[in-house]
């Protein structure tokens, strides 16, 4: 196993990793020239774009809609169930898994973080970081402006307000708003 290869190893799994390995660097570079090319396509062709997205993200269940612009680092550390919405400007920073279930809305300006730095400013300057994985369930609703922190679940049934952040699990079948986000009521 080459360097590079251990430090993905290390990524995925949640232990402290080079992240400005060259080889991380020019996947990034290589995401981001297909998500140029999905955020500049021409709407009028749905099957076209979600063609592009299915190379972006190639894990992903059927009935799947994006709207332009989204953002991510890689793609592939994403997997989308079945009749999955997202509104303009979904960023997820996939350097963990980021796993949706089912029946998942998501509004506009939605963040979903992985990556994680440390608070140490020297550590920090030598470009070490680690991930930790978000898993959102099924039939989820993530309202606009929402934000998603490092290693958070979110339960099924569950609605994150407008404006959220989310900064801790969220339990099923409740709904939470807020900085940081709270229950605000049981569903």
């Amino acid at each position: 196993m080459d360097t590079f290869e251990k430090e993905w190893n290390k990524m995925l799994g949640g232990e402290v990793y080079d992240a400005v390995h060259p080889e991380f660097l020019r996947r990034l570079v290589v995401t981001r020239q297909k998500l140029w090319e999905f955020n500049n396509m021409n709407p009028s062709d749905p099957e076209a774009l979600m063609a592009l997205f299915r190379e972006i993200v190639p894990r992903c269940g059927k009935q799947i809609h994006v709207n332009q612009p989204f953002r991510c680092d890689y793609g592939c550390n994403i997997i989308i169930g079945n009749n999955f919405f997202a509104n303009f400007n979904l960023t997820i920073l996939d350097e963990a898994l980021v796993t949706f279930g089912d029946n998942v809305f998501i509004g506009p300006n939605v963040s979903i973080y992985t990556a994680c730095h440390p608070l140490d400013s020297e550590a920090r300057n030598t470009g070490v970081e680690w991930a930790e994985a978000v898993t959102i369930g099924n039939s989820v609703w993530i309202g606009g402006g929402a934000t998603i922190l490092p290693g958070v679940t979110i339960g099924d049934n569950s609605v994150i307000g407008a404006g959220a952040v989310v900064t801790r699990d969220v339990p099923a079948g409740v709904v939470v708003g807020g900085n940081p986000a709270k229950i605000l009521k049981q569903i």
